[in-house]
């Protein structure tokens, strides 16, 4: 049975239809992807034991607060010709099989996956396809899994010489991969795969990839791609990042570039459909150690941007010490611990937006079901307010983007009826008014 589901994005004033077959859809093995959340780990960084064993200590806390899938950076092990730093970097295999002895025993992986799943958690492990270290046991095993430059050496991948490239044109170079990647699932138990770089692998490998993988358990699949710009990976993966949204926001923000483009980039992605989801961050690995904290790139709206991530559409992403805030980079290729304290003063606030995403119909990412409002104000060059509806199940978003206090209202007709304040859990009649009076930073989110 089809039903047509109507979404409508009335702030722009523009209404797209999608179809979605709803029979049994409570029955997929995979319904949990729809409440997900993601929380990347830094083993390296985590602990200063940097190891599977002090990890897993903290995965009750992060359970408390309302993670519900952890994605672990590789954890194979590294590569040591050519290796950057000291340690060299965890995208630079050396074997697809194997664990890197820093983190501890396969032994020891194991036993946190299983503590993991008794925890509640489902785990993903990031997967790199694209390319291997220079002395991963391939390049000695079977070299022309490889792509070679005209002078027959190995070939660097762009911008990157601690890594080469692997030859997708070669048929048992894939079958090896596909191999390489059911090990985890069988061995291990692991829910899924980040897959690195995914856009620098043909679409036609991860759509001979994943039913292969699969025929042992449903797996979640989340793509290093913007969909926007790479379409076709979009109906391989369930979820794939909004690089595009990432860097347009910090412009927005470091620019003072108009809001009403940020509103026009969340339409494009809407237009997407929900065959898949976005996957919406301030922060991850890359962007901490290359380009700066969510507080270097957003300042005094890095709040208002975590909560967008939290409420928008799709799945939301986090990244180690978020919940501190860590306002520091961390070191790529050395050790370089997070800095923990007791305090964790952000951790209420994650864990509050982390279960309204979970136990909210109205923010189910990838559903159709859910319509999405951006909503009118008094100061829409200044106020990202929308509104998502899943039966009578309502979801208020109203963040100020600027860099100043405003006053303004809601004009739209969309917003009726008494809400509750998540944070401070006040009630509020919107029938009875819909002013606001916001500092610098500030943010609200209500539930009907």
């Amino acid at each position: 049975m089809k039903k047509l589901i109507l979404l409508a994005i009335i702030g722009l004033g523009i209404v797209s239809c999608t179809t979605l077959n709803t029979k049994n859809t409570m029955d997929l093995p995979k319904e949990w992807k729809h409440t997900t959340n993601i929380y990347e780990v830094n083993i390296r960084q985590y602990t200063p034991e940097g190891t599977f064993k002090a990890f897993e200590k903290e995965m009750p806390r992060l359970k408390k607060m309302g993670v519900r899938t952890l994605w672990l950076m590789p954890v194979t092990p590294i590569a040591q010709q050519n290796k950057k730093g000291s340690l060299g970097s965890p995208y630079a295999a050396s074997d697809y099989t194997s664990i890197n002895p820093e983190f501890g025993t396969m032994n020891d992986f194991k036993h946190m996956i299983n503590e993991a799943h008794r925890l509640g958690f489902k785990v993903i492990i990031d997967w790199v396809a694209n390319h291997t270290g220079w002395d991963h046991v391939w390049t000695k095993t079977h070299p022309e899994f490889y792509l070679k430059d005209p002078d027959g050496k190995f070939h660097i991948a762009s911008g990157m010489d601690d890594i080469i490239e692997l030859n997708y044109k070669n048929k048992e170079m894939r079958l090896a991969m596909i191999d390489a990647m059911k090990f985890w699932v069988k061995e291990t138990g692991i829910d899924g795969f980040r897959c690195d770089l995914a856009s620098w692998v043909e679409v036609d490998f991860w759509q001979q990839a994943r039913p292969e993988v699969e025929k042992i358990k449903p797996l979640f699949w989340l793509g290093e791609f913007d969909e926007l710009e790479s379409p076709e990976y979009g109906k391989v993966f369930d979820a794939s990042y909004s690089w595009k949204w990432m860097h347009k926001s910090a412009d927005y923000y470091k620019k003072n570039e108009p809001l009403q483009e940020l509103k026009d980039l969340l339409l494009q992605y809407s237009k997407i459909g929900d065959h898949s989801m976005r996957a919406w961050f301030t922060a991850n690995h890359d962007e901490n150690s290359w380009n700066g904290t969510e507080y270097e790139k957003y300042a005094v709206i890095a709040k208002p941007m975590a909560v967008f991530s939290a409420t928008w559409n799709g799945v939301p992403l986090m990244y180690s010490g978020q919940e501190l805030p860590n306002m520091k980079r961390l070191e790529f290729f050395e050790k370089d611990a997070i800095k923990w304290t007791n305090t964790y003063q952000m951790a209420e606030f994650y864990k509050t937006l982390l279960e309204l995403k979970t136990s909210n119909p109205a923010l189910r990412g990838g559903d159709a079901n859910v319509a999405t409002y951006l909503l009118n104000t008094t100061a829409n060059d200044k106020i990202l307010a929308y509104l998502r509806k899943n039966g009578n199940d309502e979801v208020l978003v109203v963040l100020n983007m600027s860099k100043e206090p405003i006053n303004f209202t809601i004009e739209d007709e969309n917003l009726s009826g008494t809400f509750r304040n998540i944070f401070d859990r006040t009630k509020r009649d919107f029938n009875s008014g819909k002013d606001f009076n916001f500092k610098v930073s500030d943010y609200s989110v209500f539930e009907k």
